[in-house]
């Protein structure tokens, strides 16, 4: 096979429209898809609610709790790839993948029950410590071995990027409803921070269940692929993750697009309130901003079709450089400007998410062609890594940045210079990760005549393997 990173030798392969692909029910890939809302859902109280709750509400002390999440990010850099690793080997009657998501869904709703729905006498470090790493297990045990399942269901390129935008959807609406719902309670019992919890801890739970069901229901799993190799040490599982040219750019792409995406969450609740003067529109624009984000996953795989994922993705990173670096021009106490950009910030959300999703099971195929080694989950796995590492990366930068510039948030005022410094982290910081996203994703070689080819191979040699009947 041609070497995927010198592909402009290749002839072209004259394509068709994503049509000509194996066409998939929408209610069926819908169904598949669903089970990226408990997975999506959980995000927000964890890393907004949770914390402050149980510090507010049983006791604990703001040091102990970030000790304990940072523990849990740590334990994150294990576990992840130990789980892809694993769900690659697995064989059995029951498929690969599915065993993996069912276990790990058990653990994930029993653990999570204990998490939002705390009795005051139990809690705890020691409770907080053990839910919370069990939770994370359980998630992980869900999320690597179900997006593998989800990049060797939907094999097509473009087929990977319908799967991705019905899971960003999914996720993107279950986002909207737990941000919802704490605005609601705070409306009618604004301290009353168990309810909160209840709420959205429902909110995973019940989705949990039904979208489990859906999942496992919609379809069914393909056979393993034949290995000719034995298991990889350690040392070179961690090669093959991060000694892929290919999975490597798209890993550091997605670590810049998370950290764009985080630092604007960090810091805009502080930038409405005190840049702005408005702090009556903090929540609401979060929320204004996440409704329209509904709406761009399908907008975005409609440009995916027409110019390719990577084309895609460079250009929704470089709309986001834009928006972003708009926000210089905006005016204290006047939100017009804001909120246009806010919508306009809505409308690219996730656009490098969804693509550079879509393009690891591309890799994982080119991979497995040249090597013999299916290793879709464990790729996956390094993705979730990338986008923890992006998050917490984000925290560690904004933060401390700010607070060097001189804005206190505790304080009365801030001076003018201070407040300026917010504008600018606030502004520039998402700009330029997400510029340096869009640089290190240009020029993708593996595009949609490369990745047919690579399916056409494999599909040959799979089928070659095929027992005689």
């Amino acid at each position: 096979m041609a070497s995927v990173y010198h592909h402009s030798a290749q002839p072209r392969v004259q394509q068709a429209a994503p049509q000509d692909e194996k066409r998939v029910s929408r209610w069926r890939m819908a169904g598949f898809a669903s089970l990226f809302v408990p997975i999506t859902a959980a995000q927000m109280p964890l890393a907004v609610h949770l914390p402050a709750i149980y510090a507010q509400q049983f006791g604990l002390s703001l040091a102990v709790i970030g000790a304990i999440f940072l523990g849990e990010r740590l334990w994150g850099a294990v576990a992840d790839p130990l789980i892809g690793a694993l769900t690659d080997r697995t064989h059995g009657r029951f498929g690969r993948r599915r065993p993996w998501i069912v276990a790990g869904a058990a653990l994930f709703g029993i653990s999570g029950a204990l998490l939002f729905f705390p009795a005051a006498s139990w809690v705890s470090p020691l409770y907080l410590t053990a839910c919370l790493f069990l939770f994370y297990l359980g998630w992980s045990m869900v999320q690597i071995p179900y997006l593998a399942w989800s990049g060797e269901t939907y094999s097509g390129y473009h087929d990977r990027t319908r799967i991705a935008t019905f899971q960003t959807v999914a996720g993107s609406t279950s986002l909207l409803v737990v941000l919802i719902l704490p605005t609601i309670i705070d409306q009618i019992s604004p301290k009353d921070g168990t309810l909160k919890l209840a709420a959205m801890g429902s909110v995973v739970l019940v989705s949990l269940i039904v979208s489990l069901v859906l999942t496992l229901r919609s379809q069914t799993e393909a056979p393993a692929v034949p290995s000719s190799r034995a298991h990889l040490s350690l040392r070179q599982t961690v090669g093959a993750l991060f000694g892929h040219p290919l999975l490597r750019r798209v890993l550091l792409s997605d670590f810049a697009v998370t950290v764009g995406q985080s630092i604007r969450s960090a810091l805009i609740v502080f930038f409405v309130t005190h840049y702005m003067g408005l702090p009556q529109w903090a929540s609401g624009l979060f929320l204004f901003q996440f409704i329209f984000g509904i709406v761009a996953g399908p907008i975005w795989a409609q440009i995916g079709y027409r110019i390719g994922k990577h084309r895609a993705a460079v250009a929704g990173e470089l709309a986001q450089v834009a928006i972003n670096a708009g926000l210089l021009l905006v005016v204290p106490g006047q939100i017009g400007l804001l909120l246009a950009l806010t919508l306009a910030q809505g409308l690219a959300q996730g656009s490098g998410n969804l693509m550079l999703r879509s393009m690891v099971a591309d890799i994982a195929d080119e991979h497995r062609l040249r090597t013999g080694e299916d290793r879709t989950a464990l790729f996956f796995s390094a993705f979730s890594l990338s986008s923890k590492a992006g998050m917490a990366a984000a925290v560690g930068i904004a933060l401390p940045l700010v607070g060097w510039l001189g804005f206190d948030p505790s304080a009365p005022t801030n001076t003018p210079d201070a407040l300026r410094g917010l504008l600018a982290v606030f502004a520039l910081g998402p700009a330029i990760a997400h510029l340096l996203s869009a640089w290190l994703i240009h020029g993708f070689p593996l595009d949609e005549s490369v990745h047919t080819e690579i399916r056409r191979a494999l599909d040959e040699r799979d089928h070659a393997f095929q027992p005689a009947e």
